[in-house]
């Protein structure tokens, strides 16, 4: 761990020799698949980008409003997010507040320091979106004796805007100053319609000093990243959940098409002009879209985005975060996911989730958490998914909410009051959403069972991905505790799969193949260990992977012991379907080559009722 962290920890510092870095992941760009939009690398692989966001500690002044208060703390975290749970992609917050701290300023030093983190990732193979980042537009219209903050625009914007005092009433959860909160509500629509402010450096609109620095900002970051380092940066997220303010009377739809839309045309524009043409914005509907409550917006009044914009949604469970006591099961989101999905088709883009999650001191979390990747993986019951596994839609790229490694090690003022200082879960607002925490040896250490986190998942597929499913068998409490449930069935019209499979982990592909000859990315879970691992597919069945070969397990790039399952079939076409059941059968009777034969012969069947070739 870097001196920092062992530090907080109260362990002497060992100092950890650098990390070999990794091959650069390369630019990936949106493209049109045969029914959905995906996102593609320079092999024309379709890619999924999994991961978590770094992180709610960019909101806190005792972190100088970034993820990581060293480059050593974020190269550590990197580095444990990597081998933990073979996560490819990380959202990266930064604020507005900390690159223009006045109206007539960029703070280059702290950009120089965004830098430092974003490059400690990239170096270990991450792609990154980065991410303006703000919750109830600022921190600075709240008094220090508040039961909330905020965090965003620069103090300077809100002395100038002259807001009323704040008060959200009797406000049970954070989100009602969205709609209660008189002095959040007119900074925010003063935002959207670019009121003219009186500073210290002149009239100026507060929206065009927003676009303006994010130019800066994007300028900046191009000139100074390292090539592969700007190529493995994804896009921009402009605006973390948007609110509206007030909708004058008119509809959420209404609102995103006459506010929301034309500012993301302005920050496009701007990306345009700082370099940034080739990579796509990843646009946000409006902040309470698809959670349950409040269903205004989700932006199919603005026309289609095209690759230039993906539709970049957030999901959290409104319903179980406030009235609903029953807990989640197979299938549970599976509704919600696929209107993510329905609703980027329409607007003829990829879709995107950079946040969900839910609360960590919640009993049902475990596997509210499980239920939410299953329907990322696909949009049906995993109890019906061998029925119908065409109907489970695009494998959904998704970044969890959040990686803190400061979890329960805060010192935050709220609101800059001495007298309520924020030390426990993520230091803001009493939330407590992190999967990772340092222990008392100085180690990331994850919060949530191993098998909910570190997932089989699709990382790069030569062709067209036709069908995913995963079973992890995570258990329902915290720390593997609590009950363990198969939620992928297979049914009795496949006996030797399911008698392989039967007790264990384990993952199905199948894709149309490809005339080029990059392998297949799946990353393997640590409980997969190469040894352990049996694949059967139509490029043959082995127990125990090799090191090359068709079928063949790697170290993931920039990790130190995480690995990834290639697949390389000879002689691809794109008319070619094919199959690969991933188990893990590191414990369990050994298997045989008898077992190994039933179980292709019965999945070659399988897939060529359920895709036929052509």
């Amino acid at each position: 761990m870097s001196a920092a962290l062992l530090a907080m920890a109260g362990v002497s510092a060992v100092t950890a020799p650098p990390a070999k870095a990794a091959d650069p992941a390369g630019v990936i760009v949106v493209s049109p698949d045969e029914q959905n939009w995906v996102f593609r690398d320079g092999d024309g692989r379709e890619v999924t980008l999994r991961g978590f966001n770094v992180s709610g500690s960019t909101k806190l002044y005792e972190n100088d409003l970034l993820p990581f208060r060293s480059a050593a703390d974020a190269a550590e975290s990197a580095q444990a997010m990597r081998d933990l749970t073979g996560a490819n992609a990380i959202r990266f917050l930064i604020s507005w507040e900390g690159v223009q701290p006045a109206p007539d300023r960029i703070d280059h030093a702290y950009l120089d320091r965004a830098i430092a983190q974003i490059r400690a990732f990239t170096d270990r193979g991450f792609r990154v979106l980065l991410d303006y980042h703000q919750d109830l537009y600022s921190s600075h219209l709240f008094n220090e004796g508040s039961w909330y903050t905020g965090d965003g625009a620069p103090e300077w914007v809100i002395e100038a805007g002259d807001y009323p005092k704040e008060s959200c009433g009797i406000c049970l959860l954070w989100g009602q100053n969205m709609q209660t909160n008189a002095a959040v509500r007119e900074a925010a629509y003063d935002f959207w319609r670019n009121r003219v402010l009186t500073t210290s450096a002149g009239p100026i609109g507060v929206q065009d000093a927003f676009i303006t620095q994010a130019k800066a900002t994007m300028s900046y970051l191009e000139q100074r990243l390292p090539r592969q380092a700007f190529d493995s940066i994804v896009g921009f997220d402009p605006f973390n959940e948007p609110f509206d303010g007030g909708l004058d009377g008119g509809s959420g739809l209404d609102w995103e098409k006459a506010y929301l839309m034309p500012f993301y045309q302005r920050f496009r524009t701007a990306m345009d002009e700082s370099g940034w043409a080739a990579k796509p914005a990843f646009v946000e509907p409006l902040v309470f879209w698809n959670t349950g409550f409040f269903e205004q917006g989700g932006m199919s009044s603005i026309g289609r985005l095209g690759t230039r914009m993906v539709f970049n949604s957030h999901y959290y469970d409104g319903a179980r975060m406030t009235l609903d006591p029953s807990p989640a099961s197979d299938g549970t989101y599976a509704a919600p996911m696929n209107e993510i999905r329905r609703r980027a088709t329409e607007l003829g883009t990829a879709p995107f989730i950079s946040e969900f999650g839910n609360k960590l001191d919640d009993d049902r979390t475990p596997w509210m958490i499980r239920a939410m990747y299953q329907a990322m993986d696909h949009g049906v019951p995993g109890r019906t998914w061998w029925n119908e596994p065409a109907d489970g839609g695009t494998v959904l790229s998704a970044i969890q909410w959040h990686w803190d490694i400061y979890h329960d090690r805060h010192h935050e003022l709220m609101n800059g009051n001495p007298r309520k200082v924020q030390t426990d879960g993520d230091g803001w607002n009493d939330e407590n959403h992190s999967v990772v925490a340092v222990d008392d040896e100085g180690d990331v250490t994850l919060r949530l069972d191993r098998r909910v986190l570190d997932r089989l998942y699709p990382a790069a597929v030569n062709g067209d991905t036709l069908a995913f499913a995963f079973e992890d068998l995570a258990r329902s409490g915290y720390g593997g505790a609590g009950q363990q449930q198969a939620w992928l069935t297979v049914p009795s019209s496949l006996p030797a799969v399911a008698d392989l499979v039967g007790g264990r982990q384990f993952g199905v592909l199948a894709w149309k193949g490809s005339a080029t000859e990059a392998p297949t990315d799946l990353h393997l879970p640590g409980s997969f260990a190469p040894a352990g691992t049996t694949v059967v597919s139509d490029l043959g069945a082995l127990s125990g992977l090799p090191a090359s070969g068709p079928i063949k397990a790697t170290r993931e790039p920039g990790s130190s012991s995480a690995h990834r399952l290639q697949l390389t079939p000879a002689g691809d076409s794109a008319a070619a379907v094919h199959f690969a059941l991933v188990v893990n059968t590191t414990t369990g009777s050994p298997v045989t080559p008898a077992q190994l034969a039933a179980a292709r012969a019965e999945l070659s069947s399988w897939a060529t009722s359920h895709f036929p070739a052509g």
